[in-house]
């Protein structure tokens, strides 16, 4: 009866834990589709901001041109391309949610005084990926790569740039993101993306970004490689445009 009991305890204690570890990855879930829906949220209510001041935009530039503030609507309109530039990149073609990953990196890249480049011949929305997988790949991709290129710039004291490039050639996708790095050590680069908790930023980093994007591949059944010379750093991506299950 005793070991009876014992073997009910264990199977419960094990039970719970289980559903435990469940309970914490659906809060954990939750927690980024919550992220997620702010930063559609936040770019909705941007482009919803710029189609009402539209007109006005417009009427401000025909007063300049009637009173012939030729170089002051010069100005003014080329402040204006700039802004709906910025949001058109993120936006283009692209699901509510992948505008709004692409829209904060473009932000966040522009507050670290990074240049961020988007190169897109075709929507990141059509990698055969659901919104969510397309959202942690290209966003740990993009802020790693904001994230070595403001250390470089750091030291080198000049601008940082980094670069999304995303491609169609013979059924696969092709993704680059590439960036400016300071010099890794070579146990570093011979395990990245192989051994979890290494990461390219330096110390004080977990280096789940790396693993997020390694799995997100693998789960596409898509191949990785990375190129690290001189004081570059670029990660490549192939992933068949059919996924099979």
């Amino acid at each position: 009866m005793g070991v009876l009991f014992l073997l009910l305890f264990v199977c419960a204690a094990a039970a719970g834990f289980y559903w435990y570890r469940r309970l914490g990855d659906c809060q954990r879930q939750i927690s980024r589709l919550e992220q997620e829906r702010e930063k559609m949220n936040k770019t909705f209510l941007l482009v919803r901001s710029e189609r009402h001041d539209f007109l006005k935009h417009i009427s401000a530039l025909q007063y300049m041109f009637e009173k012939g503030q030729y170089l002051e609507a010069k100005t003014y309109m080329d402040g204006l391309i700039g802004s709906y530039e910025e949001t058109n990149l993120s936006i283009k073609g692209e699901s509510g949610a992948v505008a709004g990953i692409l829209h904060d990196m473009y932000r966040r890249a522009k507050e670290a005084g990074v240049d961020l480049i988007y190169d897109l011949d075709v929507p990141l929305s059509s990698l055969p990926l659901s919104d969510q997988s397309i959202v942690e790949l290209t966003g740990n991709l993009i802020s790693n790569s904001i994230e070595a290129s403001k250390e470089w710039q750091k030291e080198k004291g000049r601008c940082g740039t980094v670069v999304l490039q995303l491609s169609k050639r013979s059924g696969l996708f092709l993704l680059s993101c590439k960036n400016e790095s300071l010099p890794l050590p070579n146990e570093i680069v011979d395990r990245l993306f192989i051994k979890p908790g290494l990461s390219t930023k330096g110390e004080g980093h977990a280096g789940l970004g790396t693993k997020i994007i390694k799995e997100s591949v693998q789960a596409a059944h898509g191949y990785l490689d990375f190129i690290h010379k001189d004081e570059s750093f670029t990660v490549k991506i192939k992933i068949p445009s059919i996924v099979t299950k």
